[in-house]
């Protein structure tokens, strides 16, 4: 792995200094390499691109300080994990089977740091205080950011907040109420969520963003009907407390405003003007003079710091995309239009199923996401593909915005149509490796050996490499078998990789190499973490029968079998259904995605078939456009767990 590159922090001066246990300054932090491996890009002609990165945020955010993103980020919005001991495991159910629904992968030992409550409190507060200080870094000097948490650690995080940030700085402490009743409680029912927001500096981006008036407020202060033109109005006063002595504060028409301590809003000759235009209502019954404010004129109700308008995602909203933690559209459109302009650059690094992108997306603002869980990334990346490709073609958006800036006219155009997947190394572990390998070896059965400096042990007949469990196996990882075996020309033991999860791209390599080495041909044990942590268990992938072949200058892809292992055990424990059940293999398929020049590094998506409503089935047949010469077709199927299955085929 390359080395990371080393970059310094800003430390922290505000005030209050919260402490704990472990506090340590974060003032340099190593960016790690990314990888590209996925890429959306339905025009040719797209002009910039979404980013959406899967790894520790920790490291994805070193990455951009250090690859020119310091001080660019205009917006950040998070929703970090609230240390409440909350169930982050996404639930599932097979297309058009409603009855099947079973949790989804669960953690790896990475993600299991940020998604299950195995921390401490001093170490939540360790990983939010060292995440807010490079945030601060990557903010634009009018930037702001906005952390959305709930009373569990609300008051910790404000603390922190106020610490890197400065009391001065925190602008807004916002409740809003996400349910109208609970009954889980012994004490009162929490039904709110608290969202702070601080700023970088004394100027920052503020569009002030207004509600309609309710009809309760319609009818009771929009009372009186313009006999002219028939224009329902309220009366409000023409005077503002305090004396002048220009001609704002002489009297009009027989009313003297210093009389009541105050002046007249406008000069005598504005009055005047609105007299003449019949803006003034005069009571019949006498009393002072007031400006009449047409409903159909009137701006609305600026919003206030206590939301009760905007409510949680039904189970049949459009939107819903079964992410445990996923927020509603409506708030993220709050916020993006309040503290934000088109164009702008929008973060998200706890991005969960992707609300901040797609909101961004649909207000012509630039966006970056990043979570560490990939079933995450799978979701918000084929959320983010329906929302382009309806802006592509020219849909009518699926959802309209409530609120705009007072100066914007219409809707705005997207800032880009295209996206790309990156990989960030070095994932947080939380077990050291050793402990880690010395589980591994225990759960498959190797025999360790001693002396060798590369492999750790021996399978019957067969050499064992245990590929680090910081990283997926990776085409490198290979490589680098294959390199210490030439320097083993006597070796004629195969051997098997022992990986925790697997790059797409390293089934090809393998493919690839055992096709031309009859000797020493290398096989992989993927293993995977359950619950209990640092435990394993062996993965059996998922298989799939794809036919790809040249006609009538396009290229035809039929999918005629999927089979998961994973699913299908899973039915049979947590649901008493058998595999007999499932009559159509496309209900355990989420999404598929074809590339028709695959160069073996970056899955380029020329088709996207990413079915729009759960009870809908992938199509399975896809014709393309076939390009002139001899090329190589990638066919990923992703099954509703989030696995992903790669088949290659050269037409």
């Amino acid at each position: 792995m390359p080395e990371g590159k080393p970059i310094k922090l800003t430390p922290a001066k505000g005030r209050p200094m919260l402490q704990w246990v472990g506090k340590r300054p974060l003032d340099r932090v190593t960016a790690f390499p990314a990888q590209l491996i996925e890429r959306f890009s339905p025009v040719l002609d797209a002009q910039g691109e979404g980013l959406i990165f899967h790894g520790d945020n920790k490291d994805v955010l070193a990455w951009l300080l250090a690859n020119g993103y310091r001080g660019k980020i205009n917006l950040v919005y998070i929703d970090p994990p609230f240390d409440s001991g909350a169930d982050y495991v996404r639930k599932i159910e097979l297309r058009g089977l409603s009855s099947t629904r079973l949790d989804g992968e669960m953690y790896s030992l990475g993600e299991q740091v940020q998604y299950t409550d195995i921390w401490a409190n001093d170490n939540y507060l360790q990983f939010m205080y060292e995440r807010l200080l490079m945030l601060k870094e990557l903010l634009t000097e009018d930037g702001s950011l906005y952390l959305h948490c709930d009373w569990n650690k609300s008051h910790l995080l404000r603390c922190i907040l106020e610490e890197v940030f400065s009391p001065e700085f925190l602008r807004n402490e916002v409740v809003w109420k996400r349910t109208s009743a609970r009954s889980d409680s012994k004490t009162y029912n929490h039904i709110h969520d608290t969202i702070y927001l601080v700023t970088k500096g004394d100027q920052f981006t503020w569009n002030k963003l207004k509600l309609p008036y309710s009809q309760e407020y319609i009818d009771r202060y929009f009372t009186m009907v313009d006999k002219v033109n028939g224009k329902r109005f309220s009366g409000t006063d023409l005077t503002a407390r305090g004396l002048r002595n220009g001609s704002t504060g002489k009297p009009w028409k027989g009313f003297d405003p210093s009389t009541k301590g105050n002046h007249w809003k406008y000069t005598i000759e504005k009055l005047n003007e609105l007299n003449a235009e019949g803006r003034i209502y005069w009571p019949e019954a006498g009393g002072w003079p007031r400006q009449k404010q047409y409903l159909e004129d009137a701006e609305g109700v600026a919003i206030q710091s206590i939301w009760t308008d905007l409510y949680v995602i039904n189970s049949q909203a459009q939107e819903r995309t079964d992410y445990p933690t996923q927020k509603p559209e409506d708030i993220l459109e709050r916020i993006i239009g309040s503290s934000s302009n088109p164009g702008d650059l929008i973060l998200d690094c706890f991005a969960g199923s992707g609300t901040t992108a797609a909101v961004a997306q649909k207000l012509g603002r630039r966006w970056i996401i990043a979570d560490i869980n990939k079933g995450a990334v799978q979701t918000a990346s084929k959320r983010l593909q329906r929302i382009i490709q309806e802006q592509v073609e020219g849909r009518e958006k699926s959802t309209q915005l409530a609120l705009l800036p007072e100066d914007t006219k219409g809707e705005p155009q997207p800032a880009q149509l295209a996206f790309a997947v990156y990989r960030v190394n070095d994932y947080d572990l939380q077990i050291q490796h050793n402990e880690a390998l010395n589980l591994a070896i225990e759960h498959v059965g190797i025999e360790r050996l001693k002396g060798d400096p590369f492999f750790e042990g021996t399978l019957g007949k067969r050499l064992v490499k245990i590929i680090p469990f910081n990283h997926p196996l990776t085409r490198l990882d290979l490589q680098m078998i294959q390199d210490e075996l030439k320097k083993r020309s006597s070796e004629d033991r195969d051997i098997i990789a022992v990986c925790l999860g697997k790059e797409l791209a390293a089934d090809a390599w393998l493919a690839e190499y055992n096709h031309h080495h009859p000797v020493n041909k290398i096989s992989v044990i993927e293993l995977r973490t359950d619950p209990r942590y640092g435990k394993f268990f062996e993965h059996q992938p998922a298989s799939a029968e794809v036919h790809v072949m040249r006609k009538d200058g396009k290229i035809v892809v039929d999918i005629e079998d999927f089979i998961s292992p994973t699913i299908l055990e899973r039915l049979e424990m947590d649901s008493g259904m058998f595999k007999a059940k499932i009559t159509d293999w496309r209900a355990m398929v989420d999404t598929v995605l074809i590339d028709v020049a695959y160069d073996g590094e970056v899955f380029n998506v020329a088709l996207s078939d990413v079915p729009e409503r759960k009870a809908d089935l992938v199509v399975g047949h896809y014709e393309l456009p076939a390009p002139a010469d001899a090329t190589t077709v990638a066919v990923k199927i992703i099954d509703m767990l989030g696995e992903e299955l790669l088949e290659i085929h050269d037409v």
